[in-house]
């Protein structure tokens, strides 16, 4: 029996791997598209999310619609607010891959709890902290919310120093962990940053957005 075909929208071509083994485990069967285009999250970074981001990204899930998807998973942050846009005009499930996230962040902070996001990218913060502050006022917990962007670690990255760039985040987890004013929970606001954390176990809940993501897909696709 074939199973539903997904379709996944990058702006980060190495985190297609990433997302196409969790799709593959948690969606039997999936037949997985990837549409991938470093140029959206580049402008993002650039000028912000403009008009002509939000048209490519409706054209990439409409495209990925018209190929069959029965979803459509966005796996960048900094684009947000571009994907719930294309959502409300499309005829399947269109996700954002860090509500589910943002969502558990709140949950897990409770009763006027702290919230604090680390990003590698100055453009993932705004939508990123939009998103729980929004999450925040739905839930009426009075949490509060604090972030920090990485210097180094974006730059690491986009010279091929992986190894530099999770350092830096492992670093900054441990911070905020045993730092005076620790926080409730961690949220890493970009999909990049997963990885870093693999194995760590740290003394509050830090969140990523990848499992939480996919998790969200296989059940709209329920």
């Amino acid at each position: 029996m074939t199973g539903p075909r997904v379709g996944l929208l990058h702006t980060v071509p190495a985190l297609a791997a990433t997302f196409q083994e969790l799709v593959t485990q948690s969606v039997p069967g999936a037949d997985v598209v990837h549409a991938v285009d470093a140029g959206l999250l580049a402008t993002a970074i650039r000028e912000g999310v403009t008009d002509e981001v939000r048209r490519q990204v409706r054209t990439h899930v409409r495209h990925l619609v018209e190929d069959g998807a029965h979803a459509v998973l966005v796996t960048c942050s900094s684009i947000g607010e571009a994907v719930e846009e294309a959502a409300a005009e499309a005829a399947v499930p269109v996700l954002r891959v860090d509500a589910p996230m943002a969502r558990d962040a709140v949950a897990r902070a409770g009763e006027g709890g702290r919230i604090v996001v680390l990003a590698t990218l100055e453009a993932t913060l705004g939508p990123t902290g939009r998103l729980i502050q929004r999450e925040i006022d739905a839930a009426g917990s009075g949490a509060t919310l604090t972030a920090t962007v990485l210097e180094g670690a974006a730059a690491a990255r986009s010279a091929g120093d992986q190894s530099t760039h999770d350092s830096l985040v492992r670093d900054a987890v441990a911070a905020v962990d045993g730092g005076e004013a620790a926080a409730d929970v961690i949220v890493l606001a970009q999909a990049s940053m997963a990885a870093a954390v693999e194995g760590a176990e740290p003394g509050i809940p830090v969140l990523t957005s990848p499992s939480g993501g996919v998790a969200a897909l296989a059940e709209a696709l329920r």
